[in-house]
């Protein structure tokens, strides 16, 4: 499958009273047409900037990119100019952010706002951009599309907003769309349509998506392969089932350890422990090693490489190294690999039912 997106070697800066913020070091991905990627880590992990530097939209200053390439059907974003970018932003590439209150305007319609893109992209006249305005409403599934049109944000639900948003970022058909946690402010019912919604759109318009997200249950549900972000690195990458019954990277780890579960009988939920690194002056080595209890003296010296697990699997730790231990990864992670596994079989004997 061709590649729509290639990111190299990116690195992102933000030049601040206290120094040089060095919030992404040196991310490398690609991403193929009709793909979903999604981006895991804790908060200041780098997920959000990486996105925001494909779109140019860190701002500038204090933000800059660094070095690295974003080729985006072979043309490298990280060199155009403001001008340029205009012409690709909204029609080529779109992002959902994750408030969509603050997303829309409160002073305009919602129709006139997802118009917009369509006038200036699309080059429809106004009659032909209302036409359009009423598919996509219907498309994202908010009733009396053609009423609902004329209102304002204020007079629609969070869940109906970020339905709206979705709307404005489908509305020049985009090669690729950049979700941006855009379940967080909602509940978990809403959140369970609003991915939905995000997944029948794909498969009709067969764009490609990077899903930013904190939240691993949400990951399982919504992505093909998975980018796990550390400390402004990607610290393994894999496929879907890669991470989730084969992790290797001890941050990985983590993450899975502190996913709640319904079937575990656990009374308290497992916490990384510590916080991660000032990348004002970031770490010597493996930038997780001071929060990892399997850390190694090599840890602390030199930053791993990414070892190659499998053809679609990737993690950069030490402990994969040929003369490292074997480590098994805890007992809390291979519970909640085991509550999925079930979870997983269990969904496929209801499809077959």
């Amino acid at each position: 499958m061709e590649k729509l997106l290639e990111v190299k070697d990116l690195h992102v800066s933000f030049d601040t009273y206290g120094g040089e913020v060095k919030a992404v070091r040196g991310v490398n991905f690609d991403l193929k047409r009709g793909e979903t990627l999604a981006i895991v880590g804790e908060s200041g992990s780098g997920k959000s900037v990486t996105t925001k530097a494909l779109m140019q939209l860190i701002p500038m200053p204090p933000g800059r990119i660094k070095e690295g390439e974003i080729l985006f059907e072979g043309r490298d974003i990280a060199k155009m100019n403001e001008k340029q970018m205009q012409k690709i932003r909204g029609k080529e590439m779109s992002m959902i952010f994750q408030d969509p209150m603050t997303s829309l305007n409160p002073t305009m319609k919602v129709g006139n706002q997802i118009m917009e893109g369509l006038i200036k992209h699309q080059k429809m006249n106004k009659a032909q951009a209302r036409k359009r305005v009423v598919e996509l409403l219907d498309l994202v599934g908010i009733p009396d599309p053609e009423g609902r049109m004329k209102q304002y944000p204020h007079q629609f639900s969070g869940g109906m907003r970020q339905r709206v948003v979705v709307a404005i970022a489908l509305a020049c058909n985009p090669k690729l769309l950049i979700a941006d946690e855009p379940t967080t402010a909602l509940d978990v019912t809403i959140q369970a349509q609003i991915l939905e919604l995000m997944k029948d759109i794909q498969k009709k318009t067969d764009s490609a998506t990077i899903f930013i997200t904190h939240d691993l249950g949400v990951v399982a549900n919504v992505a093909d392969r998975v980018a796990v972000m550390y400390a402004g690195k990607i610290v393994e990458v894999g496929t879907v089932d890669d991470i989730f019954y084969n992790p290797k990277h001890p941050y990985t780890w983590g993450l899975l350890g502190s996913m709640p579960s319904l079937d575990s009988e656990d009374e308290e939920l497992y916490a990384i422990p510590g916080s991660p690194p000032d990348l004002l002056d970031p770490p010597k080595g493996d930038a997780f090693a001071a929060r990892n209890e399997y850390a190694m003296k090599i840890d602390l010296e030199e930053e791993p490489p990414m070892f190659k697990v499998s053809d679609t699997h990737y993690a950069a730790t030490w402990l994969l190294h040929e003369n490292a231990p074997n480590i098994e990864p805890p007992e809390t992670v291979k519970k909640r690999m085991k509550g999925m596994a079930n979870s997983s079989s269990s969904s496929s004997e209801g499809e077959r039912v």
